[in-house]
């Protein structure tokens, strides 16, 4: 079974809070795929994740550029796994695809949109019947993630 994490984002946005999370993965030598709503939400990230920081490379592309299965970050908008990712994070709402691929999979959730809120709750409910060891993470005032009961 999968790890799952859900990432409760209230003291900043998603574009802050990805960056991070992906460093963290590659140090660790993690295949990643990120999975968005769309293809829009995925292009967006995709410009945002060359220019986050002017310190740091982040080195990623899209399921729609050359060469996607050498990709170490892989951004998508499908269910796919075109690099061979163990690590799966699903933002903007992204439909979950068959989770067991998966070492470790991460929902990222905005807590002021009250249609990711209820999309959040929905899956957990789903996983946590199917098995999956489940945690609930949530950032507090200083932007920490604090894992909640």
């Amino acid at each position: 079974m999968s790890e799952v994490l859900f990432y409760h984002l209230t003291e900043s946005k998603l574009e802050d809070a990805l960056p991070p999370l992906l460093d963290k993965s590659l140090e660790r030598g993690w295949r990643v795929v990120v999975q968005t709503g769309d293809t829009a939400q995925r292009d967006a990230l995709d410009t945002h994740l060359w220019t986050y920081r002017d310190d740091s490379f982040l080195p990623h592309g899209t399921d729609e550029q050359a060469f996607p299965a050498e990709q170490p970050i892989l951004l998508t908008a499908t269910p796919d796994n075109l690099n061979a990712a163990t690590v799966r994070f699903l933002v903007y709402g992204a439909e979950p695809p068959a989770l067991d691929a998966y070492e470790r999979v991460i929902f990222m959730f905005d807590g002021y949109d009250q249609a990711e809120v209820e999309a959040a709750r929905e899956h957990w409910k789903r996983l946590k019947t199917g098995g999956h060891q489940l945690t609930y993470w949530q950032q507090d005032s200083d932007r920490r993630w604090t894992k909640k009961a």
